[in-house]
């Protein structure tokens, strides 16, 4: 006979994917409170947070993203336009630009994290990422 899971594992998953919904709920809602859609925010934020350096491809975003590449080619365009981003050539493979957040996109984006740092320390989730941050 195959073992169940206690009940408490079930409502554990739920309640963290209840969480998990609420605060992209919350974090879609701020977004447009400051002017840009929820995409061009996790745009900004997957540029900025990528590892180890300040610029990303569209190839590696549209990974970040779970979006193709196409889509996020013309996420970067809406972006440029509204000068959150910049393209600059790759000069390790000419075939691909390198997409950097502007100033007015940190401006932007740290205006949002700050927002969102709060709002997970009010929730209690995540909360290795309080520990990381400077906003404990």
């Amino acid at each position: 006979m195959k073992n169940h899971m206690d009940k408490e594992v079930y409502e554990s998953l739920a309640e963290f994917r209840y969480q998990l919904k609420k605060f992209l709920h919350f974090s879609d809602l701020e977004a447009r409170k400051v002017g840009v859609t929820p995409q061009q925010h996790q745009l900004l934020l997957a540029i900025k947070g990528f590892p180890g350096r300040e610029y990303a491809t569209p190839r590696e975003l549209g990974e970040r993203l779970f979006i193709s590449h196409h889509a996020c080619v013309g996420l970067i365009d809406r972006c440029e336009q509204l000068n959150l981003v910049t393209r600059r050539k790759n000069p390790d493979d000419g075939r691909s630009v390198l997409i950097e957040v502007t100033e007015k996109g940190e401006e932007l984006l740290e205006k949002l994290s700050e927002i969102h740092l709060n709002e997970i320390k009010r929730i209690h989730v995540f909360q290795d990422v309080l520990i990381r941050s400077e906003w404990n």
